[in-house]
């Protein structure tokens, strides 16, 4: 990306210490990464921070006007809306794949969700990656001139809001067998808040509650990490329902799970943005569907994804306004590696505090790969690849 930065990283790489680096980020928290993380980071040039800058303020201008909100009311089941939604969401996070036209880098939307991402994590990952390898002096992973304390202050005032940190609780379904764990652990050190399966909140009246050292502790606000696809596929029964009306705020409102999301994507257009439809809208498919890649709208963390779209498999999808057709993007070889170069996407993580007009771009986490897609299963037996930070001048 920068070759001289690029050239000096590599030659001075010591599996040694990167397996050093590993063993620190693995114990410095009470759980381990249960991903991969890349032996690298990304060190993107001014021209690309400037272009990835111009690619969010495009898709929040997009996102953020009347037509785009209305409709975006459809996206959400009718037996899955939860009462007392609120103007905008706390967490925003847009993915572009780095592809090149002609000579130049250029980012290409191909996700975005307003739910939370490893915005604990990351923090952690940042402090390992300076400690043991030489990040050039001028370069951030954090964006508007944010640093540790001020970012995780800003992390914890959406997080906690007015509360005593022992009101708040992450809600997540087994949260030490999630592969987000990480973060968990991460966001309980930063914030002080506990970490809660949905199975233990016990509900009084419109009160939820859960239990610590043998006494219940009402809860006032919920840090909300369970995801809608993993709670109607586990056919969990816990004590209160997400319809009910409660005495409790949410940071990350769960019907934001589906407003924002890939249900998105259809509606948004420009240079930065794929072409993308609502499967049940097309009269006919397009004729190269090869170009394609055919997504779930409700799925999490890559579930269903199909590259290899034909006819016949779309003919066969009795559901089809549960599906976008989206064009592929081609990731260019961005990060020069020993074993040739890997490609990169990009995640822009937002913050949104209730005063403020628009979200603020805070950090960022990259994903790496060598395959057909991101993803472990499309990288076996790789190297140089999995989940980093990006640095930015």
């Amino acid at each position: 990306m920068i070759p001289e930065i690029r050239k000096k990283f590599n030659n001075d790489f010591s599996e040694k210490v990167y397996q050093e680096f590993l063993e620190d980020l693995n114990s410095v928290l009470k759980y381990p990464t249960d991903f991969r993380v890349c032996e690298t980071p990304l060190f993107i040039s001014h021209e690309l921070t400037s272009e990835l800058l111009k690619a969010c303020d495009d898709v929040l201008l997009q996102i953020s006007k009347k037509d785009f909100l209305r409709r975006s009311e459809a996206a959400i089941p009718a037996h899955l809306k939860v009462p007392n939604d609120y103007e905008h969401p706390p967490f925003l996070q847009l993915d572009f794949a780095i592809t090149k036209i002609g000579d130049k880098f250029w980012p290409k939307l191909i996700e975005l969700q307003a739910f939370p991402s490893l915005y604990g994590y990351q923090v952690y990952l940042n402090d390992a990656i300076r400690k043991y390898f030489d990040i050039p002096v001028g370069f951030h992973s954090y964006f508007n001139g944010l640093n540790k304390a001020a970012y995780t202050g800003l992390l914890t005032n959406i997080i906690v809001g007015n509360h005593d940190p022992e009101n708040v609780i992450l809600l997540e379904i087994d949260p030490e067998k999630q592969k987000t764990r990480i973060d968990f652990a991460a966001t309980e050190e930063l914030t002080g808040i506990t970490t809660v399966c949905i199975s233990n909140v016990k509900k009084h009246g419109k009160k939820l509650f859960y239990s610590k050292d043998g006494k219940d502790i009402e809860i006032k606000r919920i840090y909300n990490r369970v995801i809608f696809d993993e709670l109607e596929r586990k056919k969990l029964h816990f004590d209160f329902d997400f319809k009910d009306e409660i005495d409790a705020e949410w940071a990350g409102h769960p019907n934001r799970f589906f407003k924002i999301s890939k249900f998105s994507l259809p509606m948004l257009k420009g240079d930065y943005v794929p072409e993308c439809y609502f499967l049940h809208e097309l009269e006919k498919y397009p004729a190269n569907l090869d170009e394609f890649v055919l997504k779930p709208l409700f799925s999490f963390a890559g579930l269903g994804v199909d590259v290899d779209v034909t006819k016949e498999k779309l003919d066969s999808i009795q559901n089809k306004s549960n599906y976008i057709l989206q064009q592929k993007v081609e990731y260019a070889p961005l990060i020069e590696t020993p074993e040739g170069y890997a490609k990169a996407e990009i995640r822009m993580m937002f913050l949104w505090d209730n005063k403020s007009v628009k979200p603020l771009l805070v950090n960022n986490l990259i994903r790496t790969s060598k395959g057909k897609m991101m993803g472990v299963d499309f990288n076996k037996n790789k190297t140089w690849i999995g989940s980093s930070i990006a640095y930015h001048p």
